[in-house]
């Protein structure tokens, strides 16, 4: 049987970064941890208690993030994160399969590579080979 790769993150776009961290930190209570400008000014979310390591403590558990919300962007909904062992592998089977890959590969520092693609119905969805820890 194949090894199935886990969901690990979501993100969402945010018009108003305070805004959307009041709801969800009043509402669900989720951290909400702003980081700055070399980060992209991404908003994190924390929805359930971290490591040191700052992976989920409970298994199944994810945290997430929203981006900066931009008028005429195209894709501005909401998305999963996959995590995969082996990024050009994963890529190439995706091409395979009928989807689309969005863009180059990006290195997150101290995340991992991440890369963008579409799947055979359009869905705008990330992969992510994580960092080695």
């Amino acid at each position: 049987m194949k090894k199935m790769d886990p969901v690990v993150h979501f993100e969402m776009p945010a018009k108003d970064k305070k805004r959307v961290a009041k709801f969800y930190s009043s509402v669900f209570g989720w951290q909400m941890n702003q980081l700055g400008q070399d980060m992209g000014n991404y908003l994190l979310a924390n929805t359930t208690e971290t490591d040191k390591n700052g992976m989920p403590k409970k298994p199944g558990g994810i945290n997430g993030g929203f981006w900066e919300y931009q008028e005429g962007q195209g894709d501005q909904i909401p998305h999963i994160v996959i995590s995969v062992d082996n990024l050009k592998e994963s890529m190439k089977n995706v091409k395979e399969a009928g989807g689309e890959i969005l863009g180059e590969t990006m290195n997150i520092p101290g995340i991992g590579e991440f890369v963008m693609f579409k799947d055979s119905e359009g869905n705008s969805v990330g992969m992510l080979q994580p960092a080695p820890m």
